[in-house]
């Protein structure tokens, strides 16, 4: 019986193969119906894949045992709406200078900077950079605060920060620009007339949320505080705290610490902003989380949209074609080798629409990851998903017409015309 079931199943495929070809056009309409809506699908979990794997990516290289404290607070302000929009004072040089002073913590390195120059042109010899790159005043800290690391040369060390030396390290670009095929080291660019030897490069960081950390000069705060006296100038703290398992209280104390600094009573609220990593990511991670569930509720819908047109030609498809389920049904096929007949349509209908729904989902996806400049990820979830959504969605459209076929009456079928 096996056998025969084997040869059943066969002809039937056969038979169902045969009727989709003579319909292709209605085939291929189809098939592009269930196609754009997996393509929907799969396209948007792709790009917010991609997303998430570069959020993960840029703040690991931060490393997850840092904060910061700046002016404001920019991790809870991405998720609230304050109604009460605080002006908070900026952190000036001496509150920043009494901070680190004050503030010793066990494990914890602390990190002064500021951004000095935001459109600032470097020369080297006869050559000069477009006036686009910015310069930070930083302290020895400073690189391995931010996780960036220097892959020539050296960073710079407490003795370069305590004499004021003019040095600098360089990002990475400046090799493909003012450097190119010249080994930067050792070599003299000026800033603004001052002159600084180059004692280091950077790792290639990449651009995060559009302004490249690869135009940066960095350079000793002091050096910086000279060469740019601009009025307001707002310092960032960074501390690193080398054992993890006190973040926590190293955050707690640096509160209460920068809170001594501006005399803040006990009732005052906090004036300035205290950022961990791992927040910062958790609140990117919960942005992305709501783009996942925004893709699948468009692709469902579109889906729902492809499963009902889906259905309606295949009960076309059916009233169509009483005429060839009469002659079956009285040549002695029975209910189930019809209604299977018209099940194995609509499944490689389905399955063609899904995998061409995939196909194009992907590389959607990828294309947008790259142009955005994501790290792309074949997204498996997404394409599993996909594949048990078609499965389903053709199964519920194809047992109505299916049924429906089946219960023919023979006789009133073959007077059908």
């Amino acid at each position: 019986s096996l056998i025969v079931m084997v040869g059943l199943f066969k002809e039937n495929t056969k038979i169902a193969l045969d009727s989709i070809r003579s319909q292709a056009l209605r085939t291929s309409l189809t098939v592009m119906i269930i196609a754009i809506g997996i393509t929907a699908l799969v396209g948007i979990l792709t790009v917010v894949s991609a997303l998430e794997n570069t959020i993960l990516k840029d703040f690991a290289s931060m490393g997850a045992n840092t904060f910061s404290i700046s002016q404001y607070d920019f991790s809870s302000e991405i998720n609230q709406n304050d109604t009460e929009q605080r002006v908070n004072p900026i952190i000036s040089y001496p509150e920043a200078k009494a901070f680190q002073d004050k503030f010793n913590f066990p494990f914890t390195t602390t990190s002064l900077s500021f951004t000095a120059g935001s459109a600032v042109e470097v020369k080297y010899g006869e050559k000069k950079t477009d006036p686009e790159i910015s310069i930070v005043g930083v302290d020895e800290n400073f690189c391995p605060n931010k996780g960036l690391e220097v892959v020539k040369g050296r960073n710079f060390n407490s003795f370069d920060i305590a004499n004021n030396n003019y040095v600098c390290v360089l990002g990475s670009d400046f090799e493909k620009g003012l450097f190119e095929n010249i080994n930067p080291l050792d070599k003299t660019i000026s800033i603004r007339g001052a002159k600084f030897k180059v004692i280091g490069v950077l790792k290639e960081k990449g651009s995060t949320f559009g302004n490249s950390q690869d135009l940066r000069v960095l350079i000793p705060t002091q050096v910086a505080r000279s060469l740019f006296s601009a009025p307001n100038i707002n310092y960032d703290l960074d501390v690193m705290v080398t054992n993890e398992g006190l973040l926590d209280e190293a955050v707690d104390d640096a509160i209460i610490t920068m809170r001594r600094v501006r005399k803040l009573n006990p009732i005052e609220k906090d004036n300035f902003g205290i950022e961990r990593s791992d927040d910062l990511i958790q609140t990117l991670l919960s942005n992305t989380a709501v783009l996942g569930i925004s893709a699948w509720v468009i692709g469902i819908i579109t889906i729902f949209g492809s499963s009902i047109a889906l259905m309606n030609i295949m009960l076309v498809s059916v009233t169509e074609r009483t005429r060839e389920i009469g002659v079956r049904k009285s040549l002695g096929a029975k209910r189930s080798t019809i209604a299977w007949q018209f099940f194995t349509e609509t499944l490689i209908i389905g399955q063609i629409g899904g995998i061409v729904g995939i196909i194009l989902g992907i590389l959607i996806g990828f294309g947008i990851a790259s142009a955005i400049g994501f790290a792309f990820t074949t997204p498996w979830m997404a394409i599993i998903w996909a594949f048990i959504v078609t499965f389903a969605v053709t199964i519920l459209s194809g047992l109505i017409p299916a049924i429906k076929a089946s219960k023919l009456d023979p006789v009133e079928a073959l007077r059908y015309e």
